[in-house]
């Protein structure tokens, strides 16, 4: 039996980059073929903690974390519909599009791991945000997503208002926080390496040649 590598993946639902880092990562994955050795659990990050219930204009938002110009936030949204064609994926940008809170979609994903669903739940919600023009913040999303992937619906919706849930998420984002975790993806290699941002498939395939060839995995 061949050791396993864990692969953690902290990231937030409504993070563009995260899901084109996640799709070179799976790449990488199948084409060394080691799918049966690697385990890939998700770490709740939120881009806008303070972001409130009725979310806010995705430009406006942009405009006024980054400073960016018009011309500049046009030019970033090109270049991830065409990293996310590149890897199947569409990216939806449009007038009036909003940016939600996240930490809800984040207890449901906490939820989803007991089932062995997580990363089915991630990409659902993830699509439903970028390509299907749905707020992730609603409990009606959340809920279509949740039944989507197979999971309890009722069960898992009542960890919303669960104090013991929300604490276990809020003290897992802190968590990664303490190590240092600024900006996402962090994707964490046995908890020994760590590299950020949608990196090429041929980085992540280096790294995996590494730990896999390795007698370091356990």
């Amino acid at each position: 039996m061949k050791d396993t590598l864990k692969i953690d993946i902290v990231s937030d639902v409504v993070c563009p980059w995260c899901t084109v880092g996640y799709k070179h990562l799976q790449k990488a994955i199948d084409e060394l073929n080691i799918a049966d050795q690697v385990e890939i659990e998700w770490q709740p990050f939120e881009l806008n903690p303070h972001m409130p219930a009725e979310g806010q204009d995705l430009t406006e938002h942009i405009t006024q974390k980054y400073g960016s110009t018009k011309e500049q936030h046009e030019a970033s949204r090109q270049r991830l519909v065409d990293a996310g064609a590149n890897v199947d994926f569409t990216f939806d940008f449009y007038e009036g599009m909003r940016i939600v809170n996240t930490f809800d979609a984040h207890i449901l994903l906490e939820y989803a791991k007991k089932f062995g669903k997580q990363t089915e739940l991630k990409m659902r919600l993830t699509t439903a945000y970028f390509s299907e023009r749905k707020d992730v913040s609603k409990e009606e999303v959340l809920k279509e997503a949740l039944l989507a992937v197979g999971l309890n619906a009722d069960e898992a919706l009542a960890k919303l208002k669960d104090d013991e849930a929300r604490y276990e998420v809020q003290s897992n984002k802190q968590h990664w926080q303490n190590l240092g975790v600024r900006s996402v993806p962090t994707i964490v290699f046995n908890r020994k390496e760590a590299v950020t941002g949608a990196q090429p498939i041929g980085v992540f395939k280096s790294i995996l040649k590494e730990f896999t060839n390795s007698a370091e995995v356990k």
